[in-house]
């Protein structure tokens, strides 16, 4: 769970790696194996055995660091530990690299590993449609780390083959004892004592199946039927739909039709499988696996009742930002978008174990802002924190209304944290941020030693578009969550336009060969200027095929152009080992430096995109620091 929830940590770890890997393996004399498979033995032992889940509870991880309770005991040795564990998996992996890389002109090399990345994306894609378990992707990898392993003494060979071997069967036992997998979670079902099935992901509990009727039925699911006594509603979409519980109670309530959305295809499989009450067999309902807000945003279809079901998932939306997969069903702007899918008489419900009062105000008070006339709200402290429900439509206009004062502000598009009171940065996230940079400077030294180069071995040029590109690129992905939906589909997509616009920006360099950096220099400022001036926000319009060729040229020319500059510096490098690895350092900086989005926003961070960028250019040509190129 810690994975989960401090993913961010592990790309920046493997940025690290992998950095550290190339410097390591700059004389070309060490060898990954059996070393790799050893590490990624320990890493996997490590997190199976701890299960991620051991110091953390759900309603914590809602709240790291938002509400007014004591800081929570993160472990973090444990956190160290994989952080550690995976920097050193990485850079075991990556000792081959800088040799290869050294072995044919830069912008070659530098085209070959983006071309593997993109063939990764797509296998991540077809794994993660397949819904595979561990033990599959580590088969994945396996296999070329075999077909690369260069010759070696017996017995270093049958011990890194072993220590494979058992990476696999560790992961095969963790399938084998009933776990399932989604593009988002590990997913384990247990019987509880009340004879109810109850759905694990990540080692949390996050739903239980009742049946209509059940004693242990949650009371807000009944709370609008309540409010509204003898009221028909004739057509209701249920996001968040899960197992099936809410659809089932509307269902009983005689809702004409049901519009079921749920993002995890296994938390719906699972409730087809298994509700008791068997509602997603019933012709009344219309199940779809979509993100929530892009399913409003390409409906146009109007609701008498719209609910947000439990909608708290427990991982974020990628590696690369902060983002959960339902943070923008709960901005301001979203309220907005189901208002609009409402009937004249419609009701919004949402409700959940909120935890924090804070939280209740912040949504009372953006509901009230949206609908114009406070919102109902029913507690029900005795649920085990903070049960509430919230319902706004004028229906329900006037039925115990309150916001309180003071109520937090509305999360927004551009700052889609509704579990941060404060536009703050978590003291944890600052401790653990500053320990992973001090890590990553004393690595790096002891790495540029061990190579005989020292301090020459760097590229302060490299470092610095290394942080700048990472930035770019987790605003980049942040918008297209926003615009197309926090799917992992449309991440992996994300991922494969960045790529693909990688290898264009190759092409156009190694074609055209520019000999003046300035022109592209220029056409990155203008790039992230228009990007800055025209936020993902202002692009929610229809028809869909033109808000998406115009985010697209909006979101990608700056990776574009970026891109252009880099290659322009990387095409005549004489030492691409160095300038790659530096590259990726830079890109932990930047990995760190996403988190000041959870005081900013992510729009501003274009601010400091180009603030880097700038850096980079001054350190490329008037301060005369570009210490690659004087390298051998």
């Amino acid at each position: 769970m810690y994975v989960g929830f401090f993913n961010n940590l592990v790309l920046i770890a493997s940025f690290l790696g992998i950095g550290l890997g190339i410097l390591l393996g700059r004389d070309g004399r060490r060898a990954a194996w059996p070393l790799a498979p050893l590490l990624l033995f320990g890493t996997f032992a490590l997190v199976y055995g701890a299960q991620v889940n051991s110091h953390l509870s759900a309603d914590e991880v809602l709240f790291l660091g938002g509400g007014d309770r004591p800081e929570i005991d993160v472990n973090l040795l444990f956190v160290a530990t994989c952080f550690g564990l995976v920097t050193a998996t990485m850079a075991a992996l990556a000792l081959g690299l800088g040799p290869l890389l050294r072995a044919m002109p830069p912008l070659r090399a530098y085209a070959l590993d983006i071309a593997g990345s993109l063939a990764g994306i797509v296998v991540f894609a077809i794994l993660a449609a397949l819904g595979t378990p561990p033990a599959a992707w580590l088969v994945v990898l396996a296999v070329p780390l075999v077909l690369l392993r260069p010759p070696l003494p017996r017995a270093r060979a049958v011990l890194g083959g072993v220590a494979l071997a058992a990476t696999v069967a560790l992961a095969t036992v963790s399938y084998a004892a009933g776990d399932r997998f989604s593009p988002y979670y590990r997913v384990n079902v247990q019987t509880n004592g009340n004879g109810e099935e109850e759905i694990f992901v990540n080692g949390l509990g996050h739903q239980t199946i009742h049946a209509v009727g059940s004693p242990h039925t949650e009371p807000f699911y009944e709370q609008i039927y309540d409010w509204l006594p003898g009221r028909h509603f004739a057509r209701e979409l249920v996001i968040g739909a899960g197992t099936g519980n809410d659809v089932a109670i509307g269902l009983a309530h005689g809702v004409d039709r049901i519009d079921a959305v749920e993002i995890d295809p296994a938390l719906l499989a699972l409730g087809v499988r298994d509700h008791p009450d068997r509602p997603y067999q019933d012709p009344r309902v219309h199940r779809t696996v979509n993100d929530g807000r892009a399913f409003l945003r390409a409906s146009t279809d109007r609701y008498d009742l719209i609910v947000l079901a439990l909608t708290d998932s427990l991982t974020l939306v990628t590696t690369t930002a902060n983002v959960r997969l339902e943070s923008f069903l709960f901005t301001q702007e979203a309220f907005a978008s189901a208002r609009d899918h409402l009937t004249p008489d419609g009701v919004l419900v949402l409700y959940n174990y909120y935890r924090e009062d804070w939280v209740i105000d912040r949504y009372a008070r953006t509901l009230a802002e949206t609908f114009g006339t406070a919102p109902a709200i029913a507690t029900f402290p005795h649920l085990g924190g903070h049960g509430a429900v919230l319902a706004a439509g004028a229906p329900v206009a006037g039925i115990a209304a309150r916001v309180a004062v003071g109520a937090p502000a509305p999360a927004l598009d551009d700052w889609p944290f509704p579990y941060l009171r404060e536009r703050a940065i978590s003291a944890q996230y600052l401790l653990v941020l500053g320990g992973v940079l001090m890590f990553a400077v004393a690595a790096t030294l002891l790495a540029a030693r061990a190579t005989g180069a020292g301090g020459a071995s760097l590229s302060p040029h490299f470092f610095a578009l290394g942080a700048a590109f990472l930035l770019l690129e987790t605003r980049s992905i942040t918008s297209f969550s926003l615009l197309f939906g926090t799917t992992w589909y449309v991440n992996a997509l994300v991922f494969a336009g960045i790529l693909a616009s990688v290898l264009l920006a190759i092409l156009v360099t190694a074609r055209a060969r520019p000999r003046r950096p300035l022109p592209i220099q220029l056409f990155l400022g203008a790039t992230l200027a228009v990007a800055y001036l025209v936020p993902p926000q202002s692009l929610l319009f229809d028809p869909a095929w033109l808000r998406y060729v115009v985010a697209s040229a909006i979101s990608f020319a700056p990776v574009f152009a970026a891109n252009l500059v880099f290659t322009y510096s990387f095409r005549d490098t004489r030492a691409a080992d160095t300038s790659f690895a530096s590259n990726l350092l830079g890109a932990t900086l930047g990995g760190a430096l996403e988190y000041v989005a959870l005081i900013t926003g992510y729009q501003q961070l274009l601010l400091l995109v180009a603030a880097l960028y700038l850096a980079a250019l001054l350190l490329a040509t008037r301060l005369r620091l570009l210490a690659d190129r004087a390298l051998a």
